[in-house]
């Protein structure tokens, strides 16, 4: 039987279509040898670890104030809060629903391979690679920048922990722009962030060890932020001046949605919570409690931050680097500083954490379907913890690291975060037309109008940042490009491989008696 140009174009369609069947991922998974150790209340922890940190810490300061490319809301970006918090809402119930009927690593990857196929799969991933790894460097950045502020606080230090030379603490392009002398060896510039390498490095060894010693080690740093937040809290609230907040909208509806954009930052990584679901006891009851309960805890914490903030210091005062640390400091509470810049590297800290646990559970899912080297898929003996992808993705951090700007890291990673957002909510309409009969633990209430108002609300905020920011604006499709050419080169080809045997068995019986016919 000749094989024509239009069976093979409908064979390779069918090929990037092709689903997997949630159970299938549920086999893989019985067989993937990852510990199932997490409760409730460590998802939650691993939810405050993500959220709680470089948006209080950093981006709040220039999400109220604005930067070159972006306005703020100014007092207003409490409004922008409770925005992201709708916005991030209809996508956690999707989340939710989607962990506990297929509790497996993987996240919206895998929720995307049941619902749109093969070819959406690997794109989801590529941006959720974007979204965690990406944004790892650029928490990495700003943990990078508080280290060297607490060191300040300690005159008996070197001065070069004080106030080390820019090539030392900073990435290329700042390093380069600042106009200060850069080290060369054999005629090549030497650069580095080395603070941001070190704590890489370090979050990588305590993951490797396993997710339940890393849980604890979130437990810790949650701990100490919160108590420096609610300290933050109580002392700034007697220095509030209600004058601060006017006007409370300065720059307008564009200021709010602008401040939303840059606050979703804060929340990125919070949907790892759902990568975690292969090593969760109870997933169907405890990942929507992980999720939907971090959400909301957070979002309360962020609200009652900022409205101090605004109220303690004027607008146009409010510092872009350390706005927490710089306002205590502007009433007078230096004592504070040194407690500030501890809270703000344990809570940069536990976000690296989730990040960097997020990021090999993503690469662990894909290798697991072929789309990536089998050898990404070991799990290490002794400490059951996909051990050749932490490592490997360390390294590329690392390298990342040296070149990439945190500000643009930032944007990239929130691009990311509203693609994978956009695409679960959808992802959900998708599988509850296809498989109404699949049992789900937890359903999404209000089906379809929630995961649409999640998709509209996402995407709208998507629309008008990319009007804004420009530079990100043209990296993020660049990166969508180069995902392409990778399937395309690698892992159209790779994944056929990796189909179940069963699944193999019957295309071939099907090939056989379309032969035979």
């Amino acid at each position: 039987m000749q094989t024509t140009k239009k069976d093979l174009l409908g064979k390779f369609v069918s090929n990037l279509l092709r689903k997997k069947n949630p159970d299938e991922f549920l086999e893989q998974s019985a067989a993937g040898g990852l510990k199932k150790t997490l409760n409730a209340f460590d998802l939650i922890i691993l939810g405050i670890s993500a959220i709680i940190g470089a948006g209080i810490f950093v981006m709040i300061g220039s999400a109220v104030i604005g930067t070159t490319e972006r306005v703020g809301a100014g007092p207003a970006l409490v409004i922008s809060i409770f925005l992201v918090a709708l916005a991030c809402i209809f996508p956690a119930l999707c989340y939710a629903e989607f962990a506990s009927m297929i509790p497996v690593s993987g996240s919206a990857y895998i929720y995307t391979y049941a619902t749109m196929g093969e070819f959406a799969a690997w794109m989801m991933g590529w941006v959720l690679m974007l979204e965690y790894a990406i944004g790892t460097i650029a928490v990495a950045a700003s943990w990078s920048g508080y280290l060297v502020k607490f060191f300040e606080g300690f005159p008996f230090l070197p001065e070069v922990m004080k106030n080390p030379p820019v090539w030392l603490v900073n990435d290329y392009q700042t390093a380069f722009a600042s106009g200060e002398s850069i080290p060369h060896i054999l005629g090549i510039p030497i650069c580095m962030n080395l603070p941001a390498m070190i704590i890489i490095t370090i979050i990588s060894i305590v993951l490797l060890k396993g997710i339940k010693e890393s849980a604890n080690f979130a437990k810790i740093m949650v701990l100490v932020k919160v108590v420096v937040i609610a300290l933050f809290i109580c002392v700034g609230a007697f220095y509030v001046k209600p004058e601060n907040w006017t006007p409370f909208c300065p720059t307008g509806l564009k200021g709010i949605l602008m401040g939303a954009f840059a606050m979703f930052y804060a929340y990125i990584g919070f949907d790892a919570i759902s990568t975690a679901a292969e090593e969760t006891k109870n997933p169907q009851r405890n990942l929507p409690i992980g999720l939907i309960g971090s959400l909301v805890v957070c979002s309360l914490i962020y609200c009652f931050v900022t409205f101090v903030l605004t109220g303690m210091i004027p607008m146009n005062q409010i510092d872009l680097k350390a706005p927490i640390a710089a306002a205590m400091s502007f009433v007078g509470q230096d004592w504070f500083a040194g407690a500030i810049a501890i809270g703000a590297l344990a809570g940069l800290t536990s976000v690296l954490l989730v990040l960097q646990f997020g990021t090999t559970r993503i690469l662990l899912a894909m290798a697991r379907d072929g789309l990536l080297p089998s050898v990404m898929k070991k799990i290490h003996p002794k400490f059951q913890t996909p051990w050749v992808i932490t490592i490997l993705s360390t390294i590329l951090m690392l390298i990342g690291s040296l070149f990439i700007n945190m500000q643009v890291a930032a944007e990239l990673a929130i691009f990311g975060t509203f693609t994978s957002f956009v695409i679960v909510c959808i992802g959900i309409l998708i599988l509850r037309k296809t498989e109404p009969n699949r049992e789900r633990p937890f359903k999404v209430p209000c089906c379809p109008w929630f995961p649409i108002i999640g998709a509209v609300f996402c995407s709208g905020l998507m629309f008008v940042a990319l009007r804004e920011v420009k530079t990100s604006a043209f990296l993020f499709p660049l990166w969508l490009v180069i995902g392409i050419v990778i399937y395309f080169m690698y892992g159209y080809q790779n994944s056929r491989k990796e189909v179940p045997i069963k699944i193999q068995a019957e295309s071939q019986s099907e090939e056989n008696k379309i032969t035979t016919k």
